[in-house]
């Protein structure tokens, strides 16, 4: 197979991330240099200005939880997060609105640690500050004023302890402690009162062996404009989410909160909550993995949340994903990054009185918009009777290839993520570059993925590479009856957990595939768990296994076990700073491999970690990972 595309002109098609809206500037994320960085332009449109020295990399806004920049115009200053080609110990550095050289906000203070911009006030100059020591488990947060600058301790945890809501008055904040997806805890920290006091659920130390306890799913939370109650985002009486009211003083009697005035239809999850003001709210939902974003208002006596305004999910922005949204108060304009899964990410606002305004007009290079794929909805039965999300992206028939086409399995990450139409992430283009060289691409939401119901997700915990891994057998012998897919001819590939399930199928079911390729996956979940960083172990050793209570498990699920049965050649790429997988796990998958002489191929970027960012190791990486299939498929 031949593709007169290159993916250069699919990466020709820049970033745009992450955008906030002050008054007549617009700041955002972009790698308009090759490598993610900050820059700024007027409102209405001008040069995109650098704001940081073009030797520095922001790393993946996706990756890193909380915000990646916070402008703060009355301080003239802009607080953006920095680490070290993907080593992931953020830490919050200072530049002038108009950029400059960036100063550590904190000095040496947390130096080695990892940081998350948690909150923002920007009228006030706050910040929520959640801090990962990596080398200790426990989580510390802190509310942190910046003018002058203080720090006011909100208390440690092993299991967070992070800032969910703040009270208008910053008396009160709202912190959850979560055990796994879905178990969450909530604190109340009070202003003068010391510690932190227990609000609802059952903490993990009061629960007996094997007891159960209703999952809250708690996963966004605001006060009320009155500050006597919150609006939180949980799973208590919905399994697919939804809106409920808890009053301060009677915890116990929270309730669910009906949502009136939605469009959307199709399965999916109500993801995020934002304060507009007042007793204004901000709703976004993920509905077959397309953003639909709605403005309503919740009225705590009757108990309703009404929407009055449709921002995303209809006409220009719709079939798509909403990359972030960012509210002005004072305009009430939106500011938002939107993608598809054939178009790239474009920068807009959402004004009234004017509807949507575009300010980018990215566009891939020489490759007419009916050639790339849009996809389609593949969704299958697995072994058991579950029904499974999946979607099946095939050449475009303008560029001729004929069918059947070879398939790729593309597994995302997590496990507890969504594959979404959206081109911002790096699986995107990679998906497109497939179908322009002839492949067809099989991207499934297996059990344990993320936009289908907490049950779903559940489904994954302390059961890696098993019933997760039979949904893909079993998606195999389902495309075995689309006569469009040659299913003698198949490869497979994922990163991160996509990965661990890349080399266990290749491991457990050496027979499917003709080609395997591995992006920074587990090869053996002891040595993973043993080398990721502390704070990140206490979770995986309730929701993966105890390297000690269940080895004997963790060396059954572990590819390091099966891949002696590997019958195919087998593509290995990884980042030298990654801190989620480290490079001696996939180091020690190439070496035992090579030694029962299998063949193997490995990559490292030196300066890349659980992600591909920079331009040149991007092309290098997607030109390599298809002229890989295409040689072996």
């Amino acid at each position: 197979m031949a593709s007169q595309y290159s993916v250069e002109a699919l990466l020709a098609a820049r970033l745009f991330l992450n955008p906030q809206l002050v008054g007549d500037r617009l700041f955002f994320i972009s790698d308009l240099s090759g490598r993610l960085s900050l820059y700024a332009m007027d409102y209405g449109g001008s040069v995109p200005e650098p704001l940081l020295p073009p030797a520095i990399a922001l790393h993946n806004p996706a990756l890193m939880g909380g915000y990646p920049f916070v402008v703060f115009p009355k301080l003239g200053q802009i607080v953006v997060m920095l680490d070290r080609d993907g080593d992931e110990n953020y830490q919050p550095h200072v530049i002038p609105l108009e950029g400059g050289f960036p100063q550590p906000l904190f000095g040496e203070r947390f130096a080695g640690m990892q940081l998350t911009l948690t909150y923002r006030d920007l009228e006030h100059n706050l910040l929520g500050i959640s801090v990962d020591q990596r080398t200790a488990p426990e989580m510390l947060s802190y509310l942190v004023r910046l003018d002058p600058l203080e720090l006011i301790p909100l208390g440690e945890s092993l299991y967070g302890n992070s800032i969910m809501a703040v009270s208008p008055d910053h008396q009160r904040i709202l912190l959850a402690d979560g055990y796994t997806e879905g178990d969450v805890v909530l604190y109340l920290w009070e202003a003068g009162q010391g510690e932190r006091r227990l609000l609802y659920g059952r903490p993990l130390a009061f629960r007996a062996p094997g007891e159960e306890v209703p999952l809250t799913g708690f996963r966004a939370a605001q006060f009320t404009a009155d500050g006597n109650g919150l609006l939180l985002i949980g799973a208590l009486f919905e399994d697919r989410y939804g809106l409920i009211y808890l009053p301060l003083a009677d915890p116990q009697a929270l309730r669910p909160v009906p949502v009136e005035g939605y469009v959307h239809q199709g399965i999916g999850e109500l993801v995020l909550l934002e304060a507009l003001g007042g007793d204004r709210f901000l709703l976004k939902y993920a509905i077959n993995g397309v953003s639909y974003t709605y403005e309503g208002r919740f009225d705590p006596a009757q108990g309703r949340f009404t929407i009055d305004t449709v921002l995303t999910g209809v006409g220009e922005l719709s079939e798509g994903v909403v990359q972030s949204l960012d509210y002005e108060e004072a305009s009430g304009r939106y500011a938002l990054a939107f993608s598809t899964a054939a178009s790239p990410v474009q920068l807009y606002t959402i004004e009234k009185g004017r509807g949507v305004v575009q300010h980018t007009r990215e566009r891939v290079l020489g490759i007419p918009m009916e050639r790339l794929s849009r996809g389609e909805d593949a969704t299958f039965v697995s072994h058991d009777g579950l029904t499974v999300a999946a979607r099946l992206y095939l050449p475009a028939p303008a560029l001729g290839y004929p069918a059947p086409y070879p398939v790729i399995f593309y597994i995302h990450g997590g496990p507890q993520s969504q594959e979404k139409p959206d081109f911002t992430w790096f699986s995107m283009p990679l998906i497109q570059y497939f179908t322009l060289n002839g492949f067809a691409v099989f991207v499934p939401n297996v059990r344990g993925s993320t936009g289908y119901g907490l049950d779903y997700t559940k489904r994954v915990d302390r059961d890696w590479g098993g019933q997760d891994r039979l949904d893909h057998v079993a998606a195999f012998e389902h495309l075995k009856q689309d006569p469009r897919l040659d299913m003698t001819r198949v490869g497979v590939m994922g990163r991160s957990y996509g990965g661990y399930m890349t080399l266990t199928l290749a491991g457990r079911h050496p027979e499917l595939w003709k080609a395997a390729c591995d992006m920074f996956g587990p090869y053996n979940l002891l040595s993973f768990m043993e080398r990721i960083p502390e704070t990140w172990k206490t979770y995986f050793h309730i929701v993966l296994g105890h390297p000690e209570k269940d080895r004997d498990f963790l060396l059954e699920r572990s590819p390091s076990t099966h891949l002696h049965n590997l019958a195919c050649p087998l593509l290995v790429i990884q980042g030298r700073n990654d801190p989620r997988v480290r490079a001696e796990e996939s180091e020690d998958l190439v070496a035992a491999l090579r030694a029962q002489g299998k063949q193997v191929e490995l990559i490292i970027y030196e300066d890349e970690g659980h992600d591909v960012l920079k331009f040149p190791n991007k092309v290098h990486t997607y030109t390599t990972i298809v002229d890989f299939f295409k040689k072996h498929l």
